[in-house]
């Protein structure tokens, strides 16, 4: 059964690193195995009403993001999307009571193809990205992955992309350790998602230390509730990778079910 995963995806140039995080990335693309599709939720898609990619063509490739280095505006990601998956999706959340639509002509932003570059560099996978509404509350992005459930079984790998700890104005290009808060806003998290604690996670706003801090728009901390609602039959989750970059921009790998 394949697993849901959530990844941290740090900043673009991420893509042209190599480092310990792009090490263990490039790794676990090989030691999950080969999927026949992905789903994708990226936190750099948002929109007021859950949408998908529905085309069978291959993506373009979005750049959204500026000020870095050239050569990171040449690499492509020309995966192909799925109406097959897509067409499955739809099905799943309109089964849950979850209003969702089709978007024929998205690329895949930098939350998603840095990522799946990574993982997965051929771009021999079939691809379906999905967005994030940051507005619904935790259990309602639960909901969404709980729809999903049943693609671990057809050997298709749904992916949350996004960041536990994430506040560009909080960040220190010249650390070397990473700061005590966020340390401390992670430790509360991964202490709380291996328990599979969701009243606790929930809450995490109010009850998370330093949470404010930590997560000041909550669209790149979602995608980890929409991972985990993936392996709700299961409810195993194992934390794969943690370090730090900047200071305070946590790059955490969790592998749900």
């Amino acid at each position: 059964m394949m697993p849901s995963l959530f990844i941290s995806h740090g900043a673009p140039s991420l893509a042209l690193e190599q480092n310990e995080y792009t090490e263990f990335l490039q790794d676990l693309g090989g030691r999950i195995g080969k999927p026949d599709a992905i789903v994708l939720f990226s936190a750099h898609w948002e929109r007021p009403q859950l949408t998908f990619t529905f085309t069978d063509q291959p993506y373009q490739t979005i750049y959204d993001f500026y000020g870095f280095p050239d050569e990171l505006y040449q690499i492509t990601y020309p995966a192909q999307g799925s109406t097959n998956v897509a067409t499955r999706l739809e099905q799943l959340f309109a089964a849950h009571g979850i209003p969702a639509v089709r978007e024929e002509h998205r690329g895949l932003d930098h939350g998603a193809w840095v990522v799946l570059k990574l993982l997965f560099p051929q771009a021999d996978i079939p691809v379906v990205a999905a967005s994030v509404n940051p507005h619904l509350p935790p259990p309602e992005q639960y909901r969404i992955g709980q729809a999903l459930r049943s693609l671990g079984r057809q050997n298709i790998l749904l992916i949350g992309s996004g960041a536990v700890t994430h506040n560009l104005r909080l960040l220190n290009w010249h650390a070397q350790e990473p700061d005590d808060w966020a340390v401390a806003f992670d430790d509360w998290i991964v202490r709380h998602v291996q328990q599979w604690d969701l009243d606790a996670l929930f809450a995490y706003a109010e009850r998370a230390p330093y949470a404010r801090q930590a997560v000041p728009r909550s669209e790149h901390f979602v995608p980890l509730f929409i991972a985990m609602g993936a392996a709700d039959e299961r409810r195993q989750a194992q934390l794969l990778h943690r370090s730090y970059q900047y200071g305070s921009l946590s790059m955490i790998a969790f592998q749900f079910g």
